[in-house]
């Protein structure tokens, strides 16, 4: 299973080099086998050796250039990262990226090979308008992705459920994660409000092939946790 951790605009990057040596050793002693994938803030990324994979929450559709305020691949590179988030949905909804934009980032990083964690979701509004309402919304966030790309994953996130606490019934969960595993073959992460009371069963649905955590993967044990859970449920 896939499980990982959005850190967000959290920890610097002093306390993110502690995470991760603390993460690093919690997967050794436990002998952890899930793939494990921890997304820093831009100015916490820094080359990293060991089981965890360090990914970037975010960069621009090129290697470097006059782009104010943005990160670019040879940023990425100077530290070995290979492994991107896009269209998480604060990406979406707080900072007003496209659809248009996000087919260019993803694109752009495809073809340098990178692993893509892919983010789509609905907000309450589609949610409560309606299923077919809903599945227009989450489909349209599919639109010029290239869902035969080997080193995609995606994850599913109810926009309403993310820091909200709230969550779908497990129902529901397995429910949506069934249709979209019947549009793309890609490893399928839930993402929403995730965190240690709830993450166990989740990881048990059997649509489901990890989780994209947030908030509550900032706390270490926290998020190693849910890692051995999924160690449990996978055997």
């Amino acid at each position: 299973m896939i499980i990982a951790a959005n850190l967000k605009t959290n920890l610097t990057r002093k306390q993110t080099s502690e995470y991760l040596t603390a993460l690093e050793n919690l997967i050794d002693a436990n002998k952890t086998t899930q793939e494990v994938l921890v997304f820093p803030a831009s100015s916490s990324l820094n080359a990293h050796e060991g089981k965890v994979i360090v990914g970037a929450q975010n960069a621009y559709a090129a290697a470097n250039g006059a782009f104010t305020g943005e990160i670019g691949a040879d940023h990425l590179a100077e530290f070995g990262i290979t492994t991107i988030l896009i269209g998480h949905s604060e990406r979406r909804h707080v900072l007003g990226e496209s659809q248009e934009v996000l087919v260019k980032k993803y694109n752009f990083y495809k073809n340098l090979g990178f692993k893509i964690v892919y983010c789509v979701g609905e907000p309450l509004s589609l949610r409560e308008a309606g299923e077919k309402a809903m599945m227009d919304y989450i489909d349209a966030q599919y639109e010029g992705i290239d869902l035969t790309y080997k080193n995609l994953i995606i994850a599913y996130e109810p926009v309403w459920a993310i820091g909200t606490g709230l969550t779908p019934t497990l129902e529901d969960i397995e429910d949506l994660h069934a249709k979209l595993k019947q549009k793309c073959s890609a490893p399928l992460l839930y993402g929403g409000s995730v965190k240690v009371a709830n993450a166990k069963e989740v990881l048990a649905l059997p649509s489901v092939d990890g989780v994209l955590v947030g908030g509550a993967a900032l706390i270490v044990k926290d998020f190693n946790a849910m890692i051995n859970f999924a160690q449990e449920v996978s055997k």
